[in-house]
């Protein structure tokens, strides 16, 4: 999957920083993805290492600034941090790829 795919045009960041910010997500993914599953159409969980709480919030929080479309939700429990993401119908696309580029990266259990 191309970055062009992962990154819609409705994205806020510069362009130049996008490469950036795909590895962090692509980082997050590798080194601290846990599991996954889609509750409904617009809505991934993501399941993370407990210890990734605060890399978590923050990577959420600023790709929220740039893609106000996304809505995140974080849940830190004892044994994991979930991260609930929601999108409007008009994005169900750039969820699509967020999951696809996810279960490519993420490590297996």
């Amino acid at each position: 999957m191309g970055d062009g795919e992962w990154v819609p045009a409705s994205c806020t960041l510069p362009t130049e920083e996008r490469p950036l910010r795909v590895a962090e997500w692509d980082g997050l993914f590798t080194d601290r993805l846990n599991g996954l599953s889609r509750p409904g159409p617009l809505r991934l969980r993501l399941e993370l290492d407990a210890g990734a709480e605060q890399s978590v919030r923050d990577l959420a929080e600023r790709e929220g600034g740039c893609c106000s479309f996304f809505a995140f939700t974080v849940t830190a429990r004892p044994d994991a941090v979930l991260l609930d993401v929601a999108v409007d119908g008009a994005h169900a696309a750039v969820l699509d790829a967020l999951e696809t580029r996810a279960r490519s990266a993420g490590r297996p259990r």
